[in-house]
C-alpha cells in the first residue's frame, strides 16, 4: 500500500547528540526500573497466580456455556464470516477505485477514528472495518451466552470490552495513520520519547504504570483552581469546615452546606470561577459552607461510617450554628456525599431533630441493587481480597479506586492518554477537571469495608433499620424534608434509573431533574454555558417507572442550577445582613481552600 502522505518532505534529521543523550536517559531509567522490580519480587517471594477479581473463572464459565451449543457457535462463525467477505468486496472496489458503501462504521461519539485516514485511505478503513466487525462478533458472542450467572455475564461482558478496547488499531503505532504520519515525520523521535514518558509514568507509580492525564505542575491550589475567597473556621480529625466570604450586601437567612464525596477533593464545585457552583451560589447570596474531607492514613483505619456522620455532618452543622446562629440549613450532597448526607438525614429524624431544612442530592445513589457497571467489582470474592488488602495498611489507596472508575471509560480516560502520550510523544494538556480526577483520596479500611458491604451488596440502607448510625436503626422514609434530586442522563458511575429508584424511598415532597451529560459535566454546568438542558416532570408524585417518569417530562434549555435556585428559595426567601467568616464567632484556622485538601501523605517518607 501506498503510505500516507507526509505534508512536509524536508524534515530535518535530529540533532545526533540529543539523539544519543535521549537513548541514554531511556536505558537508564529502564536499567533502574527493572533492578527495582526484580528486587521487590524477590523480597515477595515466588507466588502463585491468584484470580483475585474472579475473572479467569468468569471466562472458563462462559466457554463451557458457549461449546455446549456448537450449533449457535458454528452459526456465530459463519456470520462472522460473511461481514469479512463482504468487507473484503468493498476494500477491493475502494482499491479499484469505486466509491462503496462501508460495511460498519464506529459510533459518532467514538474519538479513536476521528483522523480522515481512516475513511479515505483504503489500508487504514480495512484495518478499521475489520476490527469493528470483530468487536461487535465478539461482544455478541459473549453477551448471548445462555445459562450465566447474572453477575458471572456482567464480568465477562464487562472485561470482554476491556480487551477489545485494548486491541483497537488506534493504539498501536503502525496501525494508526497519526502515529505512522508522527514517525515518519520525526524518524521515530516520537516513539523514543514515548518510551521516556511511559518510563517516568512508572517511576512516579513506584514501579506501577500511573498513565499521566494532564500536566499537573500547571495547577495550584487557591491560585488557579479552588480559588472562591474563603475561611477554613472548623475542623475534626476527620474534616475541615470552609466559609465562603460573600459577594452581596444580603444573603439568605438559611445557610447551604455542600457535602463532596470522601473519595474525591471538593473542588470539583471549584475549579474556575466561570464554572464554580461554589462561586456562583456565593453570588446568588447563599452562606456557603463546604466540606473538606481529610486524606487519612492508617492512623484513621478503625475510623467507621458512622464517624463520617458524626464527625462529618452533624459537627459540621453544629459549628454553623455557632457561627450563623442557624439551626437549619439547605444541604447538598454530591454523589458518595450525598449518599452520606441521606443517612444522616434519615438518623436526624430518628432522634427527631430538625437540622437541614431542605436536601439537595448530586448524582446520588441510595437504592444499589441495580448499581451499573460498579456492580462487576463487588462480590464477595472481591471484596474479601480488598478487605485482606486494607487491613495490612489501613486504608484504600484512592488511586486504586481511580483506575476503577476510569476503565468504565477505557477509551477515553487510558488509551487515548496510552496514545498521546507514549505513541505521539507528546506531554499531556493542562486540563483543570483532569487534575482533579488524579486527586483521588484515601478511604479508611472500616469505613470502606462497611460500605461496600451494607450499601452495595446487601442494599441496607433502603431497609427500614437495614443500617444503624451510632446505635441508632435509620429508615429513608422517615426523611420529611423536601428533596431535590439531580442525576445525568450520561451517568457512569451513577446511573440515573438507580438514583431514581432511591428517590422514591424518602418520605418527603421530591423534585427529580435530569441533566444532560454525564457524573460531572452534567452537575458543573453553569448557566452561561447554556449547555445540555434538563427534563423536569412537574407532577408532585413520582412514578413507579422511571421511565414512565421520563416519558411524562418537559425538556428545558440551559442549566439546572437556574431551576434548583428557584426551588430552594421557593421554601424560604428570608434574608439577613451578609456574614463575614472573618467576623463570625469561631476562629480563623487558615485562608481557603485548607490544608486537608493540600494533603499528600507519603508512606514512605512518613516510615523513613
Amino acid at each position: 500500500m501506498a503510505p500516507p502522505k507526509v505534508e512536509d518532505r524536508t524534515v530535518e534529521l535530529p540533532d545526533p547528540s540529543e539523539l544519543a543523550q535521549t537513548y541514554s536517559e531511556v536505558a537508564q531509567r529502564a536499567s533502574h526500573l527493572i533492578s527495582e522490580h526484580v528486587q521487590r519480587q524477590l523480597k515477595k517471594g515466588v507466588a502463585a497466580p491468584a484470580d483475585e477479581l474472579g475473572i479467569a473463572q468468569a471466562f472458563m464459565d462462559m466457554m463451557a456455556k458457549l461449546l455446549s451449543n456448537p450449533y449457535k457457535l458454528a452459526q456465530t462463525q459463519m456470520n462472522l464470516v460473511w461481514d469479512y467477505f463482504s468487507l473484503w468486496q468493498h476494500s477491493m472496489l475502494r482499491f479499484s477505485g469505486m466509491q462503496a458503501p462501508p460495511v460498519v462504521t464506529p459510533a459518532k461519539d467514538d474519538k479513536r477514528f476521528k483522523d480522515e485516514q481512516w475513511q479515505e485511505h483504503f489500508m487504514f478503513d480495512f484495518i478499521k472495518q475489520s476490527y469493528l466487525i470483530t468487536a461487535r462478533h465478539i461482544h455478541d458472542t459473549v453477551c448471548g451466552v445462555e445459562g450465566l450467572e447474572e453477575q458471572t455475564q456482567k464480568k465477562v461482558n464487562f472485561y470482554t470490552r476491556q480487551y477489545v478496547d485494548a486491541l483497537s488499531p488506534s493504539n498501536f503505532a503502525l496501525t494508526n495513520p497519526e502515529v505512522f504520519r508522527e514517525t515518519v515525520k520525526n524518524h521515530g523521535q516520537n516513539l523514543v520519547k514515548g518510551l521516556n514518558n511511559l518510563l517516568r509514568d512508572i517511576e512516579d507509580g513506584g514501579g506501577n504504570l500511573r498513565v499521566k492525564m494532564t500536566d499537573t505542575t500547571a495547577f495550584e491550589l487557591g491560585k488557579n483552581v479552588a480559588t472562591t475567597p474563603g475561611k477554613v473556621v472548623f475542623e475534626t480529625e476527620m474534616m475541615q469546615l470552609i466559609q465562603y466570604t460573600p459577594s452581596t450586601d444580603k444573603v439568605l437567612k438559611r445557610p447551604l452546606l455542600i457535602v463532596p464525596p470522601w473519595i474525591n477533593k471538593f473542588y470539583i464545585l471549584d475549579l474556575r470561577e466561570k464554572n464554580s457552583y461554589i462561586k456562583w451560589a456565593v453570588d446568588q447570596g447563599h452562606t456557603v459552607f463546604v466540606i473538606s474531607w481529610v486524606n487519612p492514613d492508617e492512623s484513621l483505619s478503625d475510623r467507621s461510617f458512622d464517624a463520617y456522620v458524626t464527625d462529618g455532618i452533624l459537627a459540621a452543622l453544629d459549628a454553623i450554628e455557632e457561627q450563623t446562629g442557624e439551626k437549619e440549613v439547605n444541604a447538598a450532597g454530591y454523589c458518595l456525599g450525598g449518599t452520606l448526607l441521606a443517612t444522616t438525614l434519615a438518623y436526624l429524624a430518628a432522634k427527631r431533630r430538625k437540622r437541614i431544612a431542605s436536601a439537595t442530592f448530586f448524582t446520588t445513589m441510595t437504592d444499589f441493587s441495580e448499581p451499573g457497571e460498579l456492580g462487576v467489582f463487588i462480590d464477595e470474592v472481591q471484596v474479601s481480597s480488598l478487605e485482606k488488602k486494607m487491613a495490612e495498611r489501613g486504608f484504600l489507596e484512592g488511586s486504586e479506586m481511580a483506575g476503577t472508575f476510569n476503565m468504565l471509560r477505557a477509551n477515553d480516560l487510558i488509551w487515548s492518554f496510552v496514545v498521546n502520550n507514549y505513541l505521539m510523544g507528546k506531554d499531556p494538556f493542562p486540563f483543570d477537571l483532569l487534575y482533579w480526577n488524579s486527586d483521588s483520596t484515601r478511604m479508611p479500611a472500616k469505613m470502606h469495608s462497611f460500605y461496600l458491604r451494607n450499601l452495595y451488596m446487601e442494599n441496607r440502607l433502603v431497609q427500614p433499620g437495614g443500617v444503624e448510625i451510632d446505635g441508632t436503626p435509620i429508615d429513608l422514609g422517615k426523611i420529611k424534608v423536601p428533596c431535590y434530586f439531580i442525576s445525568t442522563i450520561e451517568d457512569h458511575i451513577a446511573p440515573w434509573k438507580s438514583t431514581y429508584m432511591g428517590a422514591r424511598n424518602f418520605g418527603a415532597p421530591v423534585r427529580f431533574v435530569l441533566g444532560g451529560s454525564g457524573h460531572i459535566a452534567g452537575i458543573v454546568n453553569p448557566p452561561v454555558a447554556n449547555k445540555y438542558g434538563y427534563f423536569v416532570c412537574e407532577d408532585a408524585a413520582l412514578p413507579e417507572s422511571s421511565q414512565e417518569w421520563f416519558d411524562e417530562s418537559v425538556q428545558h434549555e440551559g442549566s439546572w442550577w437556574t431551576d434548583w435556585q428557584a426551588w430552594v428559595t421557593g421554601h424560604n426567601k428570608v434574608q439577613v445582613e451578609a456574614r463575614d467568616p472573618a467576623k463570625g464567632k469561631l476562629a480563623v484556622l487558615e485562608e481557603a481552600p485548607g490544608s486537608y485538601v493540600k494533603a499528600r501523605i507519603d508512606n514512605a517518607q512518613k516510615a523513613a
